[in-house]
C-alpha cells in the first residue's frame, strides 16, 4: 500500500511539475511577444488586430488577412505588409483563440462563426468590401466568408488552402486528444507547452520545406503563442472540426462568384494541395490556378511577390501570375530543406486530380 502511496504521489508531483513548466513557460512567451494592436470586442470574443489605415492615394482595396493553424495576425504582416504598405488599407487580425484574441463563448469554433467575426470586425472598422487572403486553415475561413458576405466581398485569394475534405479525414493524433473532455484538457495543461517547444524547430522545418525556414521566423511571428493551453486548445479544436466543415461547405463553394486565385506548392507537407487547391479551382467559376513548383506550405513567406500579384489580379489589374510563378520557381529551384526529414504526403492513385 505505502507504495502505491508513493507512485500516487510521484505522479501528482509529475503532474504539478508539468503544470508550473506551462504556467512559467506561458507566461515568458506572452511576456515576449506583446500585443501588437488594438482590441474590439465582438460577440463576446476580444479580438485583437492591426488596422492598416487607407494611404492618400491608394492604389489597391482595403485586404484583410486570416492566418493559418497554430498561427497569428503576425505570420502574413511580416512578410507582406512592407510590399502593400502605402497601397491599401489591410487589416490583419488574430483568429478568436490564437495570439492575444480570445475565443468567446464557444461560437468561434468554426469555419462560418470566424467568418462572422471578420465581417463583424470589418464594420467596427468602416472596411466596407475587401479582398481576403487566407492561408491555410484560413482558407476554409475565406470559402465561408466568400460565399457568406458576398457584399463585403471584393476578391478571394488562397494560399496553401484546406477546404475539401481529403482521404480518411484524419488530424494529428493530439488534436484529437486534445478534443478530448478533461484528458484534453490535462493534456494542454501538462504536455504541450514542453513537448512542443522540443518539437517547433523540427516542426516548422516541415511547414517550409523543402524550403528554408527565414532566419528567426519562430520568434519574429510569435508561433510559441500556440503552445499557451487555451491556445492549443482553441487551434485543436478548429483542426479537428475542420473535415466536418468541409464536406458540409465542399459542396457549395459553386456560390462563390468573387475573383479568385489560388497558390499552391507541387512539395506541400501539411496539405493534399490536389484535393484543396484543385478542388477551388475546380468548383469556382473563373479562379486561377497558381501552381509551383518546389514550393512547400507557406507561399506569404517563400513568395511575397507573387502573392502581392495575385492581390492585384483579383483587384482587376494585369498580371500574369503564371509568369511571376516560373520567377518564383528560379528561386527555389534548389531547395532541398527537411530531405530525409519531411515525407511529402501522397494520395492514393485514385484520388490523385489533374493539374
Amino acid at each position: 500500500m505505502n507504495l502505491i502511496y508513493a507512485v500516487l504521489a510521484f505522479l501528482m508531483a509529475v503532474v504539478f511539475t508539468l503544470v508550473g513548466v506551462t504556467r512559467v513557460g506561458s507566461w515568458l512567451v506572452e511576456r515576449g511577444n506583446p500585443p501588437a494592436g488594438g482590441f474590439v470586442d465582438i460577440d463576446g470574443a476580444r479580438i485583437h488586430y492591426v488596422h492598416v489605415a487607407a494611404p492618400a492615394h491608394a492604389d489597391l482595396p482595403p485586404i484583410v488577412f486570416i492566418h493559418g493553424a497554430s498561427a497569428n495576425l503576425k505570420d502574413q504582416m511580416l512578410p507582406l505588409r512592407p510590399l502593400l504598405e502605402g497601397r491599401a488599407e489591410m487589416l490583419f487580425f488574430d483568429r478568436p483563440g490564437f495570439g492575444w484574441s480570445g475565443r468567446g463563448s464557444g461560437n468561434n469554433e468554426t469555419p462560418s462563426a470566424q467568418a462572422n467575426t471578420v465581417a463583424a470586425l470589418m464594420d467596427r472598422l468602416g472596411i466596407r468590401q475587401a479582398i481576403i487572403v487566407g492561408h491555410s486553415f484560413g482558407g476554409a475561413v475565406t470559402t465561408a466568408f466568400g460565399r457568406e458576405h458576398p457584399d463585403k466581398t471584393l476578391g478571394l485569394v488562397f494560399l496553401s488552402p484546406a477546404s475539401h475534405p481529403w482521404p480518411g479525414g484524419a488530424t494529428s493524433w493530439y488534436y484529437d486528444l486534445t478534443t478530448i473532455p478533461i484528458v484534453g484538457w490535462l493534456f494542454s495543461e501538462t504536455l504541450t507547452y514542453p513537448a512542443g517547444t522540443l518539437q517547433m524547430a523540427a516542426a516548422t522545418t516541415c511547414v517550409f520545406s523543402p524550403n528554408k525556414v527565414p532566419d528567426d521566423y519562430v520568434a519574429r511571428a510569435s508561433i510559441p503563442m500556440v503552445l499557451r493551453p487555451s491556445a492549443f486548445r482553441a487551434n485543436a479544436t478548429d483542426v479537428a472540426g475542420l473535415y466536418r466543415y468541409a464536406v458540409g461547405a465542399a459542396p457549395h463553394y459553386g456560390e462563390i462568384k468573387a475573383p479568385t486565385v489560388v497558390i499552391s506548392g507541387d512539395r506541400d507537407k501539411v496539405v493534399y494541395a490536389k484535393i484543396h487547391s484543385v478542388g477551388l479551382v475546380r468548383d469556382i467559376a473563373g479562379a486561377e490556378l497558381v501552381w509551383v513548383h518546389n514550393l512547400g506550405h507557406k507561399p506569404d513567406w517563400i513568395a511575397p511577390d507573387l502573392v502581392v500579384g495575385a492581390i492585384e489580379k483579383v483587384a482587376g489589374r494585369d498580371a500574369d501570375l503564371q509568369a511571376m510563378a516560373k520567377t518564383v520557381e528560379a528561386r527555389i529551384s534548389g531547395d532541398m530543406y527537411g530531405a530525409g526529414k519531411c515525407a511529402d504526403i501522397k494520395l492514393p492513385e485514385a484520388e490523385l486530380a489533374p493539374t
